[in-house]
Formats: C-alpha cells, structure tokens, sequence
C-alpha cells in the first residue's frame, strides 16, 4: 500500500518508481523522498520558466514538486539506463517518463539524464539534465477544446 504521506506526489509515482529501481540496492528508503538526505543539493540544468536552477533540502524539493500533479500527470516511465561511475558514489541514470498536460490533454513524454550521487545509502546530489525541447513543445500545445463552443 502506498504511503499516505506521499499521496499528494501521485502524478509523479512511474518518476519515483524508475528513480528507485535505476538505485536499488545503493540508497535506503522505501519512497524516492525517502532516499534523500535532508540536505541534499538539487540541480536542474535546463531554463524552465519558474523553475529554480538549485534546490537545497529534501524539504525545498518536496514543496517544488507538490503542485506538480496540477500540471502533468505522469502514466509511465522507461527506458532505463544505469552507468556506474569511476567514482562509486556516482550513479548515471538515463531515463523516460510519458504523461499528459491536464490543460490541454496533450502527450508529455521526455528525456533524462541523472547524476546522482550518494553518501551513507542517501542520495546527496543530483544534478539533472533533460530534453528542455520537449517539454516546452508539450507546455505549449493549444487545448484540445479550443476554439470550440460550448
């Protein structure tokens, strides 16, 4: 049964599900939030209108991600990739996640690649990149009902 906790995060579950499998065996905790230690930096290297470039804290992530499910609902993730690093704290992980924008009804699918690194079974960094293209193609995407009368 899923954390009750969590419950507000549902639109995001196939990105917590890959992200968990892509670093079993390497982190603790039985939700993605859990894996993350409390002071962990955040980077998102692509420029997305509101969305902050660094989060700092398990805590500022979890407020970033809340309205998400507003947005975007996630349906399916796949494609996944895991590269070990020379470095045996860093893990590579590439990725897919497939949803739909709730405005307009249009397909959301994208790409990723993330940089994880963990200490003491927590994930402390995670520097992410994604195909900016596609989400913005997708965000911007008229509705389906306009231009139809009611």
């Amino acid at each position: 049964m899923a954390n009750p906790k969590y419950a507000a995060f549902a639109a995001l579950d196939p990105f917590f599900a890959i992200a968990q499998q892509g670093l079993a065996g390497l982190v603790d905790g039985d939700h993605y939030f859990d894996t993350i230690a409390e002071d962990a930096v955040f980077e998102f290297l692509y420029i997305f209108p509101g969305w902050p470039p660094t989060v700092h804290g398990r805590a500022a992530l979890m407020a970033l991600y809340a309205p998400y499910g507003n947005n975007i609902v996630l349906h399916g993730a796949d494609a996944l990739v895991i590269h070990r690093s020379q470095d045996p704290r860093v893990v590579i992980i590439e990725y897919q996640v497939h949803g739909k924008i709730l405005s307009t009804g249009a397909s959301y699918d994208n790409r990723f690649i993330s940089v994880v690194t963990i200490a003491n079974r927590k994930i402390v960094h995670w520097r992410d990149y994604m195909d900016s293209l596609a989400a913005m193609t997708a965000l911007s995407q008229p509705s389906a009902t306009a231009g139809k009368s009611k």
